[in-house]
């Protein structure tokens, strides 16, 4: 089970090292991580994905309760947050390749950033779902580099 924890903080020097630490001391794995300032300088969010059961799950959350500087910890699932990722890519770019790679760009929603005699630069923010897929349609034209920003989260109202 993947799960997606939204972490309000203190915005002080060692926060983010004291976090991953728990999350190495205890063994969970963090498979994507972002962190930025709110609209309040005093105050960062982090946005935590990890894989586990449901039992590992709680233990993160419990955990990170714990932690001095945490705020205030939400997990999120799907049905109540909004879940979104960027990407830049950038890929070969041929004669041969070309109208596919556009096809790709439109039908998926991405954009042209950047276009050179061999490669173009690619960006999309949606759904993470549609960047992996955006990557995988691209593939067989020869990726040569990627930067993922990793996933961004808000909880919908709370009822």
């Amino acid at each position: 089970m993947r799960g997606i924890f939204s972490v309000t903080v203190e915005n002080r020097s060692g926060v983010l090292s004291k976090i991953a630490g728990l999350f190495a001391r205890r063994g969970f794995n963090i498979e994507q991580l972002t962190v930025g300032e709110t609209d309040d300088p005093t105050v960062s969010s982090i946005t935590i994905v990890s894989e586990g059961d449901d039992r590992t799950m709680e233990q993160i959350e419990k955990q990170l309760n714990k932690q001095i500087d945490v705020i205030k910890v939400r997990h999120l699932n799907a049905l109540h947050s909004i879940e979104r990722e960027g990407v830049i890519i950038k890929v070969n770019y041929t004669r041969s390749n070309r109208l596919d790679i556009m096809e790709i760009c439109s039908v998926i929603g991405a954009k042209i950033v950047y276009m050179g005699t061999q490669s173009l630069v690619i960006e999309y923010f949606g759904e993470p779902e549609m960047v992996q897929s955006l990557l995988l349609n691209l593939r067989p034209m020869g990726i040569q580099e990627v930067a993922r920003t990793g996933e961004l989260a808000l909880q919908k109202e709370q009822k």
